[in-house]
C-alpha cells in the first residue's frame, strides 16, 4: 500500500543541534519509534477532519536530545477514511508496516476506540499479547459499531484474539458503573483504581514491565484551566505523574506498540501541547534506557515462609526490580514490586500470585 495516499507529511521546523527535531526524519526505518497523528475522533462523537498538530510538534521537536540512539520517525497526520471502519483498516496497514520493521509505532491522538486497531495490528504478527491500559473508564458496552465504549469488549470478547493478560490502570469508582468493573474482576484481569497509582509508580510499574501494547486515554489525565482531553475531567493523574508513567511504558521489555487517545486536538491553550510533547519524549527516554540494559540478567533468590508454605522471590541485581516464582525461566514468572516482597515477609501475599 503507498501511504502517500493516506499520510499527510509533516512540514520542516528549524531546530538546534541538540534539540530532538535534529534528529527525526520521516520514513520507517528499522528498529525505530514511529510517531504517527491520527485526526479521526468519531469514536467518542468528534469530527474527522484532518487536524493541524503543528502546536504539538514544535514543542516536542525543541525538546533535548540528550544521547538517544533509537532512530525517531515523524510519519505525519493520518487522513481519516469515509468510515470509522475504513480508519481502523487505513491504521492498521500502516502498523503491520512498522511491525514488519520491528519499529515501534507511537499513535497520538484520534479516539481512544483506536486501541482496537493498535491489538488488531500487533495480533497479526504475534499471539498471547499482554495488554495495558490506562482509562478512567471500562466500558465493556456490545455493540456492531466500533466506539470508545464497545472497543474493549470486541477486544476481549473475540474469539480471534489472544490476549494473555489485561491491564486496566486508573479508573474511578464514581464514573463507572459497577457491573463492568465486576465483570473485569471475575474473568480475573487487574484494575487499579487511581488512588493507587497517585505520588509514585512502585505498585504498578509491574503491569508495565511485559507489556506488548499499551493505550493511554488522556481523560485519565487531570485538565487545568483548559480541557486536556475530549471528555475531561477534574481528578485524574497530574503532569509530573503522567510523564513518569510515560517513562514506565517506555521501559517495557516487550514493548511493541503505544496509543495516546482522545486527545483534546481542537485546544488552543500552549501548556496543553506541552504536556503531550513532554509525554512522549518521556515514553522515548524510556525505551531509551530499556534497549541500554544488558541482555543477561543475573537474580538474587528470596524465600518467604507462610502458614507453613514457601514462597520465591527474585530481584534483579542490575534493575533491582522484583519477580514472584521460583520458575529458572524468567518469563514464567510474576513481575512485582519491593513492597510486595515485603508484605509477604508480614505473612500477606497478593491475590495475584494466588491464582496460579
Amino acid at each position: 500500500m503507498d501511504f502517500e495516499d493516506f499520510i499527510i507529511s509533516p512540514r520542516n521546523f528549524r531546530t538546534e543541534n541538540w534539540q530532538i527535531g535534529n534528529k527525526i526524519t520521516k520514513e520507517i526505518k528499522e528498529d525505530s519509534i514511529v510517531l504517527l497523528f491520527v485526526s479521526d475522533y468519531r469514536g467518542a462523537n468528534g469530527e474527522a477532519e484532518v487536524q493541524d498538530f503543528t502546536a504539538v510538534r514544535k514543542e516536542f521537536y525543541k525538546l533535548s536530545q540528550l544521547d538517544f540512539e533509537i532512530p525517531i520517525v515523524d510519519l505525519g497526520d493520518l487522513v481519516s477514511g469515509k468510515s470509522v471502519e475504513d480508519s481502523h483498516y487505513i491504521l492498521q496497514e500502516v502498523l503491520s508496516a512498522c511491525h514488519y520493521k520491528r519499529a515501534i509505532p507511537v499513535i497520538i491522538g484520534g479516539s481512544n476506540d483506536f486501541a482496537f486497531s493498535l491489538f488488531s495490528g500487533l495480533h497479526f504478527h504475534q499471539k498471547n499479547i499482554n495488554y495495558t491500559q490506562i482509562s478512567n473508564i471500562i466500558s465493556i458496552k456490545q455493540g456492531e459499531g466500533i466506539n470508545e465504549h464497545t472497543f474493549l469488549s470486541k477486544i476481549l470478547g473475540s474469539k480471534n484474539f489472544s490476549i494473555k493478560n489485561y491491564h486496566h490502570l486508573g479508573y474511578q469508582k464514581h464514573l463507572n458503573e459497577q457491573d463492568s468493573v465486576k465483570l473485569i474482576k471475575d474473568v480475573e484481569f487487574d484494575i487499579v483504581r487511581l488512588a493507587e497509582m497517585m505520588n509514585s509508580t512502585e505498585k504498578t510499574e509491574p503491569f508495565f514491565r511485559k507489556a506488548d501494547l499499551v493505550t493511554v486515554n488522556c481523560d485519565a489525565i487531570e485538565s487545568f484551566s483548559d480541557a486536556f482531553s475530549m471528555n475531561p475531567q477534574v481528578n485524574g493523574l497530574n503532569r509530573r505523574e503522567i510523564c513518569a508513567y510515560m517513562k514506565e511504558i517506555g521501559l517495557s521489555e516487550n514493548l511493541k506498540s503505544v496509543g495516546i487517545f482522545n486527545y483534546n486536538i481542537y485546544s488552543e491553550n500552549q501548556l496543553n501541547h506541552q504536556l503531550l510533547a513532554q509525554m512522549l519524549w518521556y515514553l522515548i527516554e524510556g525505551i531509551n534506557i530499556q534497549q541500554s540494559h544488558p541482555k543477561e540478567r543475573h537474580y538474587e533468590m528470596f524465600y518467604v515462609l507462610i502458614e507453613d508454605r514457601q514462597y520465591a522471590f527474585k530481584r534483579d541485581t542490575f534493575s533491582n526490580i522484583w519477580y514472584f516464582g521460583d520458575d529458572e525461566n524468567i518469563e514464567n514468572c510474576i513481575p512485582c514490586s519491593r513492597k510486595d516482597f515485603d508484605e509477604a515477609k508480614k505473612g500477606w501475599l497478593s491475590a495475584r500470585f494466588t491464582k496460579i
